[in-house]
């Protein structure tokens, strides 16, 4: 089976130029057999692999944004995802494919992390630098590149192999394909699942380190006294008559 084809991309790049319901609602049955039905099909392929981790995986629907009447935000960018169980899919480590006008993309994201996340990874690496850099390593020698958004002024460093992953508000490993033909061929499905499988270590690692976040903020915070009791003498615990 073909899970991405021609008609699927002329869908996605008309729906763009006419996102209301009118238009929508004359082409749904498009909708469903040529993306919908062929999404939700390459999802269980995609994801049959990490099924013994526990992940989950998701596949985007036509409506872009359930707080809003659907028929003002259709979506033009479709995704599916597989990840650990978490609120917000955007603020944990994430496998994933997406298919756009623009062509496809798949591998690894996290998107957008908090900044006190980022701040606990670069603490991590720093104490520990070797596993990041043997990862990214690996990720070179498959042509996968390391990336995300840069902050405008990037973290104190003192490791030099370091600094990359210290301006970092994010990151990324993952491949692009614009090729029409390339995407909807037969060797697409097999490329997808290679990629996904050169990130899993990098996702794994991300995860743990992540995991490792989220039980500091579980731990309770230790309580302060505040000067006043630090320095004045306890009263006595026997009382006195004078």
């Amino acid at each position: 089976m073909r899970y991405l084809t021609e008609t699927m991309l002329d869908f996605l790049t008309e729906i763009r130029a006419n996102n209301e319901k009118t238009w929508f609602e004359a082409h749904k049955e498009v909708y469903l057999h040529a993306v919908y039905e062929p999404l939700k099909a390459l999802s269980e392929i995609l994801y049959q692999p990490y099924a013994e981790y526990g992940m989950m995986h998701k596949t985007a629907r036509i409506y872009k944004d359930a707080n809003f009447p659907p028929y003002l935000h259709y979506r033009d960018t479709f995704w599916i995802y597989i990840r650990h169980e978490a609120v917000y899919w955007n603020k944990t480590p994430t496998l994933f494919f997406e298919i756009s006008p623009e062509g496809a993309a798949f591998g690894f994201r996290l998107s957008a992390p908090e900044p006190r996340f980022m701040e606990f990874f670069r603490k991590q690496i720093a104490d520990a630098p070797e596993e990041i850099l043997h990862l990214h390593s690996k990720l070179e020698k498959k042509q996968i590149l390391l990336t995300g958004e840069e902050y405008k002024k990037p973290k104190p460093c003192d490791n030099i192999n370091l600094i990359s992953y210290f301006k970092k508000k994010n990151l990324l490993a993952e491949k692009h394909v614009t090729d029409k033909k390339i995407i909807c061929s037969p060797e697409i499905l097999p490329e997808i699942q290679k990629t996904l499988a050169d990130v899993f270590d990098f996702y794994q690692y991300i995860y743990q380190i992540m995991q490792k976040y989220e039980n500091t903020k579980k731990q309770p915070e230790e309580k302060i006294k505040p000067e006043s009791e630090i320095f004045m003498k306890k009263a006595p615990e026997q009382e006195f008559m004078w």
